[in-house]
């Protein structure tokens, strides 16, 4: 399920290049390091962090914000089958 503090752990994840993934119907933040390893094989991609931060306008949005941004990311995710 992804939830604001999945929004959040993507936003304030020291790796820029982090990205919020579904493996086996699970989503998480995974590094750049994890994305080539097999511990990813089969991940769909949702959002990268630098993406995440474009579409906010921010870093350090507000909560309505990361909601917002939350929800949107469900929905994505139900669309794939997660």
């Amino acid at each position: 399920m992804i939830d604001e503090a999945l929004v959040r752990e993507l936003l304030y994840t020291a790796d820029d290049d982090a990205v919020l993934v579904l493996v086996e119907g699970q989503a998480r933040v995974v590094s750049h390091t994890v994305r080539g390893s097999t511990e990813a094989d089969g991940a769909a991609v949702l959002i990268s962090r630098t993406e995440l931060v474009e579409q906010l306008g921010t870093d350090a949005p507000n909560a309505e914000s990361v909601a917002r941004a939350a929800a949107t990311l469900r929905d994505a995710a139900d669309k794939l089958g997660a």
